[in-house]
């Protein structure tokens, strides 16, 4: 980082500490009856010279786009136009992209950019496409183009993975998948079915990358269709992406439809490690109640086990607790959990492998009558001999993770159906998934100091962790002029943010 900008954050952060200091604590209003927000005499005039755009943090993702390779991966790897009328494939992908990284919602959020003469400037465009153009470019797509879009990114990921350090590479790549239901009140788009749910819509299949929450694949179907339909396929090309990363293990994580039992011992011969949730079938619920007590050992939840040496603290009245009791609902409780294990063959398997069994005591109570006492029992297969059974259980409920990640992917709006048949809405989905993308590559590219490790380190997890809200109001939504100086493009940025440190030293590493 320059000097100039070290120099000029620190004065500005200055002069917000000192603005704020003063009133920490509180203290009396500046004037009797006088609210603190009291701005007098708002005029408004339009700057017929100075050129500014609100999210200033869009240079950013153009440089990181380019520094990886992204832009001309997809202008040479994609040939969706026979004629570039003025538009390349990446000036397509990026106009879809960069409207959700500036706050976009929707598509027709293109058109405000598109009379923005700064916004255009900022990224060196005479103009870009506008929305009827944008929905037409993803009508092109077809499911071989969507597979090669998606490879194209995962070929520039490959590239940021390389500059990671060598502790990166030494964790075990956590591939997890996951189907959610995105509905839509159309009724003329194609492809769209009802779901288990009664909702319209789509049912896209995410495939991601649990350590760096990157989203490597992301396949669309129809609403009806089974959540791990077609999941062993982009599990396959998950682990043959990671596998050229560097990663030294791999391991395939999902609930109890991903258990994929047809599949484990082409996996296990391949040296894949995996924990699935199991269905509590007959079977393995009679094997469960046929082990003796003294082999179940109680399962101790690591939030438990963080408060156990500190001091109790006085509990929050439950309000939800005193509605059910109150109103006669039937409420479960949690009595304890206990694990055991026990080998098992699934049908289309030819080898035993590890069955966690874990027995939760369920207590029904109605009011303040206790009902009944139930045992309700779950399952997870794998083949790690080394975790315990404990560990298992831990490293199946991290899964629950990638519920967030989707989560932030619909906070997006890339997981979205505004066009009108499944494989545009296919490639629109991939396309703005991209804007998250390039914010977990914005927070892995970040260097690490050897004077400031752990701090940068924290930092750095701090941002892959973000909200993609909170990254839009933190790194992009900040305004800045644009200026032309000789070659230079210049962004100069006008507010002082507290993560300008780590957006600077992220723009140094690239």
């Amino acid at each position: 980082m320059k000097q100039k900008i070290r120099q000029t954050m620190a004065s500005m952060k200055g002069k917000i500490i000192r603005r704020l200091e003063p009133v920490q604590g509180g203290r009396e209003p500046r004037e009797l009856d006088r609210p603190e927000l009291s701005a007098r005499g708002i005029e408004y005039e339009i700057s017929s010279r100075t050129q500014v755009i609100p999210s200033g943090g869009i240079g950013a993702m153009f440089k990181l786009a380019k520094t990886v390779g992204l832009i001309d991966g997809l202008d040479h790897g994609l040939e969706l136009l026979k004629r570039h009328r003025p538009y390349s494939e990446s000036d397509h992908i990026l106009n879809i992209a960069f409207n959700t990284l500036a706050g976009g919602v929707v598509l027709d959020d293109i058109e405000v950019r598109r009379n923005d003469a700064a916004f255009l400037d900022a990224l060196g465009a005479r103009t870009i496409p506008d929305p009827t153009t944008a929905g037409d470019f993803c009508r092109r797509f077809e499911p071989a183009d969507i597979d090669r879009l998606m490879d194209i990114i995962n070929t520039s990921r490959l590239g940021v993975w390389a500059r990671q350090p060598r502790s990166f590479m030494g964790e075990v790549a956590c591939i997890e998948a996951d189907g959610t239901i995105v509905s839509t009140g159309g009724e003329c788009k194609q492809g769209m079915d009802m779901s288990y749910k009664g909702l319209w819509g789509y049912h896209p299949l995410v495939v991601s990358l649990a350590n760096t929450k990157e989203v490597l694949y992301i396949a669309n179907r129809g609403g009806n269709r089974p959540s791990e339909e077609g999941a062993a396929a982009y599990f396959d090309r998950a682990i043959d992406l990671c596998r050229k990363g560097g990663f030294a293990k791999v391991r395939l994580r999902g609930d109890t439809a991903f258990s994929q039992a047809a599949h484990l011992d082409r996996w296990d011969a391949d040296n894949v490690q995996f924990v699935f949730g199991y269905d509590a079938v007959k079977g393995l619920i009679q094997r469960a109640e046929g082990v003796v007590d003294d082999d179940y050992c109680e399962l101790v939840r690591e939030a438990e086990s963080a408060f156990e040496a500190k001091r109790a603290r006085a509990k929050q009245p439950r309000v939800k607790d005193d509605i059910v009791r109150e109103r006669g609902y039937l409420k479960q409780s949690l009595v304890y959990e206990e694990v055991a294990e026990f080998d098992y063959t699934p049908g289309p398997c030819e080898r035993p492998y590890r069955i966690i069994a874990l027995r939760k005591l369920i207590s029904e109570e109605r009011g303040q009558l206790l009902l009944d006492v139930k045992t309700r029992y779950f399952f997870y297969i794998t083949n790690d001999q080394e975790l315990s059974a404990e560990q298992v259980v831990r490293e199946a409920n991290q899964r629950c993770n990638q519920e967030n990640l989707v989560a932030q992917l619909k906070a997006a709006e890339a997981l979205a159906a505004p066009l009108n048949s499944l494989d545009a809405n296919w490639a629109y989905m991939v396309i703005t998934s991209l804007a998250w993308t390039l914010k977990q590559w914005f927070a892995l590219m970040s260097p690490v100091s050897r004077r400031h490790r752990q701090q940068h380190e924290d930092d750095k997890a701090r941002v892959v962790n973000m909200e993609f809200r909170t990254f839009l109001q933190r790194f992009m939504l900040v305004p800045a002029q644009i200026l032309r100086s000789g070659r230079r493009l210049i962004y100069r940025i006008l507010a002082w943010r507290p993560d300008l440190s780590f957006f600077f030293r992220t723009l140094d590493a690239l």
